[in-house]
């Protein structure tokens, strides 16, 4: 049985704006007040972990445990089949130290080529991990699969969105309203499994 989350605030382990907001408007029905580790000056820790998974969980308890309340953190990337996994937890560090995602979309699409083989399909997975100050942990993993496309549609969400066309559906990550995205996300599937467990 998952433990619930009953507090009143809750500290998103993200200096990331984008990310930030997109779990704030997650969570807006659950009138949990949210601020971010970047609010509260919470260094972000190294990200050592070798799986999503690791790197959520040690997000989450960096900030848990420096703010002395319960923190969610989210460890997301990109896929690609062709590239065996890549870029993956590097997701973001694809784009260099500036974290340039229009640099990173660059490297992606020329990685692909560079295989001489043309399968297109990727995955954005989204490891959450709700920590408390005294150490528990729930843990949650979402996974939406699509296709990439080139060049990239859109200038909505962030990240790899504008070169990630969902199953199913006619527009990029990068060309949807904010809800719709929400509605299929890699992000919004954790998020679903967390709500369930823990809200």
């Amino acid at each position: 049985m998952a433990r619930q989350f009953t507090e009143p605030k809750l500290v998103i382990a993200s200096h990331n704006a984008g990310k930030v907001r997109e779990i704030g408007d997650l969570l807006r029905p659950f009138d949990t007040d949210v601020v971010s580790a970047g609010d509260l000056d919470i260094e972000e820790p190294e990200e050592t972990g070798t799986t999503f998974v690791a790197n959520a969980s040690l997000k989450a308890r960096a900030s848990a445990q420096a703010s002395g309340l319960p923190a969610l953190a989210d460890d997301s990337g990109l896929a690609v089949v062709a590239l065996n996994g890549d870029p993956g937890i590097y997701s973001a560090r694809w784009g260099g130290p500036d974290r340039d995602f229009n640099l990173a979309m660059q490297k992606v699409e020329e990685a692909v080529q560079a295989t001489g083989n043309n399968d297109r399909r990727a995955y954005f997975v989204c490891a959450l991990c709700l920590a408390w100050p005294d150490g528990h942990e729930e843990i949650f993993e979402g996974r939406v699969d699509g296709t990439l496309v080139w060049p990239g549609q859109g200038d909505q969400g962030f990240g790899y969105d504008p070169i990630f066309l969902p199953a199913g559906a006619t527009l990029t990550f990068g060309q949807m309203d904010p809800d719709a995205k929400h509605a299929i996300s890699h992000r919004a599937d954790a998020f679903r499994q967390l709500v369930d467990a823990c809200f």
